[in-house]
């Protein structure tokens, strides 16, 4: 996944790096026996004119775009979006489709955006957790709100703050407690939070993993064992192509990296955007594609394979455009009960 196109430099050091991920996936998997050959398919024809006559025109663009963002008054650096309706029947993850009841917006003052939305269903009340982030700061927050009366969210309290950078705050229920495992990558180590009084007030439980870049890790539960599926930089380039997983035998730990690791090097099917969703006896993981921009898409990827051995996903079914969600593409998927949530850039 390629984070800044308009420099041939670092497009460069994202493509190295990732052909580094890819010999070290190759080496494992031939190492366990598990290295299978693909198919052989023709090289693409190049576009006529090569590379410097389609290269040089997109520089010259890019570079008065981000001039022109530069010197406009008032216009955030970046911006993202939550946006949420409350339905019955199938939603998103069943349709493959951004169609139906029409999303809300969850709306901001303009000196903050609201991303990674994550919903959790208690004593018969919807509770909705965000990345916030502040422009003032520059360092995501957890914060929630919850669903009224009337349908709709008040304005997110912060619930959760440390002195980096917090995202992702993936919320679940577990032996009678809640906990949350937001990504703190820039800190790298990922922790385990309880709350001590829900929603208000969360405390450092566990320190899963230290010493790890490791980005949007998601839970699952299976056969008595749990699993963090997440993507991982190994060295430079991008944090959101290179699929690592990790396993334990209780929530707590400890955790050990999968024999296969890295598991994935893709553009569009490595980094998660969701919890697993249940499709009667299929698990079904939200996943991004980044392979034009990130956040430029999700897709739906069923898992086949999940053991000591191996770790099988199906090709992922991109979500298509609809009118319910008038964006391009989405970030991240989640639901609880009736309450569908997304997000997407701004």
């Amino acid at each position: 996944m390629i984070g800044d196109r308009l420099w041939l430099s670092r497009s460069c050091n994202d493509l190295l790096a990732g052909a580094i991920s890819l010999v070290a996936q190759s080496v494992a998997r031939f190492s366990a026996g598990e290295l299978a050959p693909i198919a052989d398919s023709p090289a693409p024809i190049p576009r006529n004119g090569g590379f410097v006559r389609h290269y040089l025109p997109f520089f010259c663009s890019g570079l008065v775009d981000r001039a022109v963002q530069k010197l406009r008054r008032g216009r955030r650096p970046f911006y993202w979006q939550v946006a949420y309706r409350l339905i019955d029947g199938p939603g998103v993850a069943e349709t493959g489709q951004l169609d139906g009841k029409p999303f809300t917006v969850l709306p901001d003052d303009g000196q903050r955006f609201y991303a990674d939305p994550f919903v959790l269903e208690r004593d018969g009340r919807h509770y909705l957790f965000v990345e916030e982030f502040p422009y003032a700061t520059g360092r995501g927050v957890i914060s929630v709100a919850e669903l009224g009366d009337d349908g709709s969210f008040g304005v997110p309290r912060v619930v959760l703050e440390e002195k980096h950078h917090l995202s992702y705050p993936q919320v679940f229920a577990q032996a009678g407690e809640i906990f949350m495992i937001p990504e703190s990558a820039a800190a790298r180590e990922l922790v385990l939070y309880r709350a001590a009084q829900f929603p208000d007030r969360w405390v450092r439980d566990t320190v899963l993993l230290t010493d790890k870049d490791f980005n949007d890790a998601t839970l699952l539960e299976s056969d008595g064992r749990f699993w963090l599926l997440g993507t991982e930089r190994f060295g430079y380039g991008s944090a959101s192509d290179t699929m690592a997983v990790y396993s334990a035998p209780s929530l707590r730990g400890p955790w050990v990296a999968h024999a296969l690791n890295p598991i994935a090097v893709d553009h569009s099917a490595a980094r998660p955007g969701g919890a697993f969703i249940r499709h009667g006896d299929a698990l079904v993981l939200p996943v991004q594609n980044g392979s034009r921009a990130y956040g430029g898409g999700l897709g739906l990827m069923r898992l086949d394979r999940l053991d000591d051995f191996d770790v099988v996903f199906a090709p992922p079914r991109p979500i298509g455009p609809g009118p319910a969600w008038a964006r391009a593409g989405i970030h991240t998927l989640n639901r609880a009960g009736n309450l569908e949530v997304v997000d997407s850039a701004g």
